[in-house]
């Protein structure tokens, strides 16, 4: 075998044609890869991003002292809702505040002035129990599973808090995307409120202040109006305001809104409509043009000059020879385009920064990243099964013409008409036909993507391996 790997190694790289394709695999993927960056623009970034609004259960707290609340159970509205304790300059939207939360999806979070930002352990989940203890501006969170064992989550510094501030419970649940896809390409909807809800208990507040121990007060931290820049949208409040029911010591407290900045607790996860990754690999789609004809004409090219006779009378076991061809084939697709991937990403990254597109809204892409990772090397084997399975068309053709004319017709043309006709259409070409390899790109789902990375994935191997196996039949069982 590693005779005939060696053989076929110095065949391919001896046909002029072979280091065309790999730079025109190279070439494409990275020039409509800067193409498409230097084409996008984005002005998210533009929009003021500081979220203030929520429910807010309150009294007074004297000087140094603390709140503590068990949230005993805690709506799964949203990934980023918010149910905790607050210490808070005043129950003005934007004065000072240090927060202590636990979320559905992201464990225990503690928060000061939407600037500075503690984490607490594990994936913890309602149940729990949170305190926050002042010291003049330095304020200390905790939490703890049975409100006996406390955990330090951070201590963070408030930005201005006067020495009668207001402490007590808050509920935030952020607003979700709603999308709808009325055509290809063609999407309209907003931001759809949402509506959190969390049941308190084992509330208490140190010292309690010349306020009665019962005197809470509910009031909703509402931000005015915003009009402009989409982040701008997620400051959309619940058709109707918070609402507080006690029952003895337990409050149940409900709310919408967020508190925080994009990139900071959450803030703004609904808003990532632009994935960053799959704008700089969009270039993957004209690369396997030249992976097509690599693929074809590593086959083809061997029966219109006839020496395909020699490679079999040299090597017998023509499923030999297919597996060697295979072999050097992707060894030699996957690297560059690998290649073409990294600098790509490396290439379009500070455009799309200069072009509005960066970070916070939309954070630099990093190889470092798993997620990015999968899209850059899954690229990379996605152009190297292209070239397999046009190698195994190849070989049950034996044309090239024909070959290249139903490659280009399955990985062009198809996915162009599709994209005029109907929605159903167009996602049904995006998820069944080899096609949907390309949605390894993907780091963030969307609406509008039709499959999942990993199950575009699989569809197209599916396709390589069957075209592949047919040669392997085909050609074991006909004259050379």
């Amino acid at each position: 075998m590693i005779r005939a790997i060696r053989a076929e190694w110095t065949k391919l790289m001896s046909v002029r044609s072979t280091a065309v394709a790999l730079l025109a695999v190279f070439s494409f993927t990275v020039l409509i890869g800067y193409l498409s960056a230097q084409g996008g623009h984005g002005n998210a970034n533009d929009a003021p991003r500081t979220v203030d609004h929520f429910s807010f259960v309150h009294r007074e707290l004297s000087g140094d002292g603390s709140v503590t609340a068990r949230v005993a159970q805690q709506k799964d509205s949203a990934p980023w809702a918010k149910s905790g304790v607050v210490i808070k300059a005043s129950t003005v939207s934007g004065s000072s505040y240090v927060a202590l939360m636990v979320t559905p999806d992201h464990g225990v979070r503690m928060l000061a002035d939407a600037k500075t930002e503690a984490t607490g352990e594990g994936d913890t989940a309602a149940p729990v129990w949170l305190r926050l203890t002042r010291a003049g501006r330095e304020i200390t969170g905790y939490e703890s599973a049975d409100g006996r064992a406390w955990r330090k989550v951070g201590t963070l510094t408030a930005r201005a808090l006067p020495a009668r501030a207001q402490a007590g419970l808050f509920v935030a649940s952020h607003g979700r995307m709603h999308e709808r896809l009325v055509g290809p390409g063609e999407i309209v909807g907003g931001f759809r409120p949402t509506t959190g809800q969390a049941v308190f208990d084992h509330v208490t507040l140190a010292p309690a202040g010349a306020s009665a121990p019962d005197d809470w007060t509910l009031t909703d931290v509402a931000e005015a109006p915003v009009t402009h820049g989409p982040p701008a949208e997620i400051r959309t409040a619940s058709e109707s305001p918070g609402t507080l029911r006690r029952a003895g010591g337990t409050f149940t407290v409900t709310g919408s809104g967020d508190l925080g900045r994009i990139g900071i607790a959450g803030v703004g996860s609904e808003l990532h409509g632009f994935d960053r990754v799959k704008d700089s690999l969009s270039g993957a789609q004209f690369g396997m043009i030249a992976a097509i004809a690599l693929g074809v004409l590593a086959m083809t090219s061997e029966y219109r000059t006839g020496t395909i006779r020699t490679t079999f009378g040299a090597s017998p076991r023509r499923a030999r020879v297919l597996a060697a061809k295979a072999v050097v084939l992707a060894g030699t697709v996957f690297p560059m385009g690998l290649a073409a991937a990294v600098t790509t990403l490396l290439l379009t990254r500070p455009i799309q920064r200069r072009n509005g597109m960066g970070p916070p809204v939309n954070p630099d892409p990093s190889l470092s990243d798993p997620t990015v990772l999968r899209a850059v090397v899954g690229t990379a084997a996605t152009l190297a099964l292209v070239a397999l399975l046009s190698l195994g068309v190849g070989v049950l053709l034996r044309r090239t013409a024909g070959a290249v004319i139903l490659l280009f017709g399955v990985f062009l043309v198809v996915p162009i008409v599709a994209q005029v006709s109907s929605v159903d259409v167009n996602n049904w070409v995006n998820r069944a036909t080899p096609i949907a390899g390309l949605a390894i790109r993907h780091t963030m789902h969307l609406l509008g993507d039709s499959t999942s990375p990993w199950g575009g994935f699989a569809v197209l191997c599916g396709y390589t391996a069957v075209a592949l196996g047919a040669a392997f039949w085909v050609q074991g069982r006909r004259d050379a």
